[in-house]
């Protein structure tokens, strides 16, 4: 189990790398990232219908739509210049721009969720026969397009926090991805070697405190290196910043693997597939980071800029 985990996880190191290199010479289109998000959250939304029982499933496709018109929002607003363009500002609003510095992108996003929203309702009314069921489906449709869409989208927009300069988004987004990612790779080694305390025997039997503490230092130790790694800092160089980063990462991020524990766990599965050997399924990998994307766009767009 453990050389399975190692190779499989060198592998998804490189092609996570390779993604970032490569996209970086293709902007603002950046369609390895639009191919992987895409096919990661639709391969995630397959997984995820698959533990609900068929009873309770919303039709399949129309989740994978839901989840791919999602994701695609992320783009319009880039393509077609609108972060170059000059509007007027809301009025008596001071400091906007450093309050919400790229509000315009997320208004597709929110225009996209809305949608979701009013073709679930349509889609149910298509195909009503007889009472029970509707609300729970319509529910797990707009769960997923937040859990799958919106939360991605975050790591999306990361790509984009400085248009004229995209190394600085390609370290945005590998901080975003690698952080989460080390942590669990540090909490696996050390809960595997020094493991003494339960956390959360309920949700998640192997996880201890130990390994916990493990994981939060090798955050805040690759948080450090990645962020002094090339002459772009999207943290500064700023030890307090990116402990911060590294410690609040580590810590959301364990909290979405638990949230993907508390599903399987409902569900009555213990993984979500085994698409990934020693890994489990697609849900199992990306559960840790698109959980804390949120806060990651936090830190890049607000909370960086602010004590530059």
């Amino acid at each position: 189990m453990l050389r399975t985990r190692l190779w499989m996880g060198t592998a998804l190191v490189v092609l996570a790398a390779g993604m970032l290199l490569i996209d970086q010479r293709l902007a603002p289109w950046f369609p390895f990232l639009f191919v992987t998000l895409l096919g990661l959250s639709v391969a995630a939304c397959y997984e995820l219908l698959h533990l609900v029982e068929p009873a309770r499933r919303p039709q399949a496709w129309f989740c994978y739509v839901v989840v791919a018109v999602m994701i695609a929002a992320n783009w319009p607003s880039h393509l077609l210049g609108m972060e170059r363009q000059h509007f007027a500002e809301p009025q008596g609003i001071e400091g906007w721009r450093i309050v919400f510095p790229h509000y315009r992108q997320w208004l597709w996003l929110a225009g996209a969720f809305s949608g979701v929203i009013l073709a679930a309702f349509l889609v149910e009314m298509a195909s009503f026969r007889e009472p029970g069921g509707v609300f729970g489906r319509m529910a797990l449709v707009v769960f997923i397009a937040g859990y799958l869409g919106l939360l991605p989208s975050f790591l999306g927009q990361l790509r984009w926090l400085d248009v004229d300069k995209p190394l600085v988004g390609t370290m945005a987004l590998a901080l975003a991805i690698f952080v989460p990612k080390v942590c669990d790779i540090g909490a696996y080694f050390t809960g595997r070697f020094l493991g003494r305390h339960k956390m959360a025997p309920v949700l998640s039997p192997k996880k201890t405190w130990e390994g916990a503490a493990g994981g939060l230092v090798a955050a805040t130790a690759i948080a450090i290196t990645l962020d002094r790694i090339t002459d772009v800092s999207p943290l500064h160089g700023n030890l307090g910043l990116e402990i911060g980063f590294g410690l609040s990462m580590g810590i959301v991020s364990m909290l979405g693997d638990l949230a993907e524990s508390l599903i399987k766990r409902d569900c009555s599965q213990k993984d979500a597939s085994q698409a990934l050997p020693g890994f489990g399924g697609i849900l199992d990998v990306v559960d840790s980071v698109i959980f804390p994307a949120p806060l990651a766009y936090l830190w890049m767009s607000v909370l960086s800029p602010l004590a530059a």
